[in-house]
C-alpha cells in the first residue's frame, strides 16, 4: 500500500483509508464482523481509518475504539464532529462550548488518548471560524489532537480559515475532506487547487457515488430498493427522477470503459480519485468483510491518460452529473431572503 503524507503534517497515511460510516445501526451490526473488517484492513497495509461522531450516533467510535486495542500506535486515527448528538440547542456545530464537550465524548468511545486527525464535519454559519479554530488550535497544545482539517468545505470557507489562522496566530486547517467521484467532479474546479496551493492534505469520500459505481444499478433493470443504502435515503434512488436518470446513463458508459480498461466498474472509480495530483487518500467505506476484500483487490490498478481522456468526455472536469449527495449548502442559496431584496426596493427608479 502506497503511503503520502497528510499535509505537510509529516503524518504518513495510506493511499486507501478506512471510513467506518457503515459500522453499527445504519449498515453492520455485528461488531464483532466491524472489528475483523478493520483487522484485515490493516493487515493488508492500510493504516488510516476515518469516523466521526455521528455515525450510527457514536457507535461507530465504539467499534472502531475495539477494533484498535493493541493496535493503536501504528495507526492514523480520523474523527469528525458537527452535527447533532441529541436533542436540545448546543449538541452540535462548531462553538468552542461543543468542541470541547465533543472532543471528549469522542476520546471516551474511541477508547484513546488522542486523535490523530479530528475534522470539523460541516460548514456553520452561526460560529465566528476563529471561534472554532481557536478552540481546536487549543486540544493540539493539550495534546488531545495531533492535527486538525475541515470536511466538505467551498473554497472560500477555506481560504477565509487559512487567513485567519495566519493573522490571529492560530493552527490551521491541515486538510479537507471533499466528496470526489466519477460523477461528482465539481471540486476540481477550486477545492482541490485550493488545498493544493494551501498545502493540505485531501481525503475524497464516495467514490462508489453512494452505490451508483458499484454495478448495482444499471439502466434498464429494475431498481432494488429494499436494501442498502436506497433504504436510507429512497428519493435519491428514484428511478423517475431525472439526476437517477443521468446517473445512470452515465454509468453505462463507465461499464464500457472499465471493461476496456481491464478492470471492473468500482475498480475503476476507487482508481479515479487517486490520479489527481491533490488527493492524498481515497476513503473506501465496507460494510463488508467481501467489499473490503473486492476494493482492496483494485490497489493495484493504474488509469492511464487515454482512459483519463475518456472519463473527462463522459463528465467534464470540474463538473457535476448530480449535487453530490450530504453537501452542504450556504444558506445564500437555501434562504429565499438572503437572496430578495424587500418587493418595494427591487426596482431600478
Amino acid at each position: 500500500m502506497r503511503h503520502r503524507v497528510l499535509g505537510g503534517t509529516g503524518i504518513e497515511v495510506s493511499a486507501y483509508c478506512l471510513g467506518t460510516m457503515m459500522f453499527g445501526s445504519v449498515g453492520n451490526t455485528d461488531h464483532d464482523d466491524c472489528v475483523g473488517i478493520v483487522h484485515a484492513a490493516l493487515d493488508a497495509g492500510i493504516n488510516f481509518v476515518d469516523t466521526a461522531d455521528m455515525y450510527s450516533a457514536g457507535e461507530s467510535e465504539t467499534v472502531v475504539g475495539k477494533a484498535l486495542k493493541g493496535r493503536r500506535d501504528d495507526v492514523v486515527l480520523a474523527t469528525k464532529f458537527h452535527f447533532p448528538m441529541g436533542d436540545g440547542p448546543n449538541r452540535g456545530a462548531n462553538s468552542r462550548r461543543w468542541i470541547v464537550r465533543a472532543v471528549e465524548d469522542s476520546l471516551r468511545r474511541l477508547d484513546t488518548d488522542w486523535i490523530d486527525l479530528y475534522q470539523v464535519h460541516r460548514p456553520d454559519q452561526t460560529t465566528d471560524v476563529e471561534e472554532t479554530l481557536s478552540a481546536l488550535t487549543d486540544l493540539v497544545r493539550q495534546g488531545k489532537i495531533r492535527a486538525f482539517g475541515c470536511s466538505t468545505f467551498p473554497a472560500h470557507d477555506i481560504v477565509e480559515a487559512y487567513h485567519l489562522a495566519d493573522r490571529r496566530g492560530l493552527q490551521r486547517f491541515r486538510t479537507e475532506q471533499p466528496p470526489y467521484s466519477l460523477l461528482a467532479r465539481g471540486v476540481e474546479r477550486d477545492v482541490l487547487p485550493v488545498a493544493q496551493r494551501l498545502g493540505m492534505g485531501v481525503l475524497t469520500w464516495s467514490p462508489l457515488a453512494s452505490g451508483f459505481l458499484t454495478g448495482r444499478y444499471r439502466k434498464g433493470r429494475p431498481l432494488d430498493l429494499s436494501s442498502g443504502r436506497p433504504t436510507l435515503h429512497p428519493a435519491r434512488f428514484d428511478p423517475a427522477a431525472p439526476r437517477t436518470v443521468a446517473k445512470l446513463e452515465a454509468v453505462e458508459q463507465f461499464v464500457a470503459v472499465a471493461e476496456e480498461a481491464g478492470c471492473t466498474l468500482p475498480e475503476l472509480a476507487v482508481a479515479f480519485p487517486l490520479a489527481h495530483p491533490a488527493v492524498t487518500s481515497v476513503i473506501i467505506g465496507p460494510r463488508t468483510m467481501e467489499q473490503l476484500r473486492d476494493t482492496l483487490k483494485g490497489a493495484s490498478v493504474t488509469l492511464d491518460d487515454a482512459v483519463l481522456d475518456r472519463i473527462d468526455a463522459i463528465v467534464p472536469p470540474g463538473t457535476d452529473v448530480y449535487p453530490p449527495d450530504g453537501v452542504w449548502s450556504p444558506p445564500a442559496l437555501t434562504t429565499p431572503a438572503l437572496r430578495r431584496r424587500p418587493a418595494e426596493s427591487r426596482t431600478a427608479a
